[in-house]
């Protein structure tokens, strides 16, 4: 208690310290774009600065124009946007185009638009962003985890002693996923047949969230953070359960067993609502795992945002907040390792849950 007495003390101070020195000068820290910068996909992947010289990692850009194919890295495109003219803010393509980065106020920000007779026109993109970069990399990662213990299993006999180290680390991961969660839910004739699918999204969905909280590039990016895979990844799991469904998980949507003036006349309330259930469950699975991934990468970034903020109002808050800032840093990471397992868990859990669902058994209301 004396010691948590005295950071309060401390926390105090800093708060009463701070419009002072505030009036004086703002800090100089964009936490908007520093934010917004690792959330949102790029075509170049910012290391660190190095003095004022950024570290940056040039990516391919590939288009579809309306004059043809164009192949080039974000390197062409200029460093320092435009400050003048129509397109201030943008940022300037190759020589001989009319290829741009749009700029803030544009409806493609951030994003490669070509000029066609004075309209912003946007080409068909296929460029390698940071977000694929990083889907590659998670790839050969979740290849090598796997495909090291089939190797093994292999060329090794059902009875021989389990394996040891990576191998049998990644044995009882598999089995604790396969027994634990798809096999109690789905039972075990049914468990086989969706246990490929459903242990790819796990390890999927696992690998992207340890490797995105990396620091360090090739990792570091926001995988699951990106609405478009949450979407890709919620929309497989919604095909697989309506593709497979049984009749008579057709038929409680459709003719559920509930008095007939709730499903027929005068307003089939009841298969509308089933109905709508269909698209609501994958909307669910995707929204939850991305706002849970693209909040903790945005606190994480919070934390540390917070101590250039408070050296910009004066060194004892700078001084202080770093203290404080460090170690809820250091326990949002440990707490970010636990939320990294428990979503790819709850979305496998609940991809599973929506497939037993699907497969009922034909039977009657008492």
């Amino acid at each position: 208690m004396k010691y948590l007495r005295h950071l309060l003390l401390v926390l105090l101070m800093v708060v009463a310290a701070a419009p002072i020195r505030a009036e004086e000068e703002k800090p100089s820290v964009d936490v908007k774009s520093i934010l917004w910068g690792h959330i949102k996909d790029a075509y170049e992947w910012h290391v660190t600065n190095i003095g004022d010289k950024p570290v940056i990692i040039h990516l391919p850009v590939i288009l579809k124009t309306s004059e043809g194919w164009y192949f080039g890295c974000s390197s062409d495109f200029e460093e320092e946007p435009i400050e003048e003219g129509a397109l201030k803010g943008y940022r300037k393509g190759p020589e001989g185009t009319n290829l741009y980065i749009a700029g803030e106020g544009s409806s493609y920000e951030n994003k490669i638009v070509e000029l066609v007779d004075g309209q912003e026109k946007r080409p068909f993109d296929i460029s390698i962003t940071k977000t694929v970069l990083f889907l590659f990399v998670v790839a050969i990662v979740l290849l090598l985890c796997v495909l090291l213990p089939a190797r093994w299993c292999k060329k090794h006999k059902v009875d021989d002693p389990a394996p040891k180290g990576f191998t049998g680390f990644m044995h009882m991961f598999i089995m604790y996923v396969y027994e634990d969660i798809i096999e109690s839910i789905l039972g075990k004739d049914e468990a086989p047949k969706y246990a490929p699918y459903l242990l790819t999204c796990f390890f999927f969905i696992f690998t992207s969230n340890i490797l995105g909280i990396i620091p360090i590039p090739p990792f570091g990016g926001n995988l699951t953070g990106n609405i478009a895979c949450t979407f890709f990844l919620a929309f497989c799991t919604f095909v697989v359960v309506n593709v497979t469904g049984t009749k008579e998980y057709w038929k409680e949507i459709f003719w559920p067993e509930v008095p007939t003036w709730l499903k027929a006349y005068p307003v089939a309330i009841m298969p509308f609502i089933e109905f709508f259930g269909i698209f609501t469950k994958p909307f669910a699975l995707m929204i939850r795992l991305f706002a849970n991934m693209m909040a903790g990468h945005a606190i994480a970034l919070s934390f540390a945002c917070i101590i250039f903020i408070m050296w910009g109002i004066n060194a004892f808050a700078g001084t202080s907040m770093t203290i404080v800032s460090v170690l809820m840093s250091v326990f949002m990471m440990l707490l970010e390792v636990l939320v990294c397992f428990i979503q790819a868990l709850v979305f496998t859990m609940l991809s599973s849950i929506f497939l037993s669902l699907a497969h009922v058994k034909p039977h009657k209301a008492h």
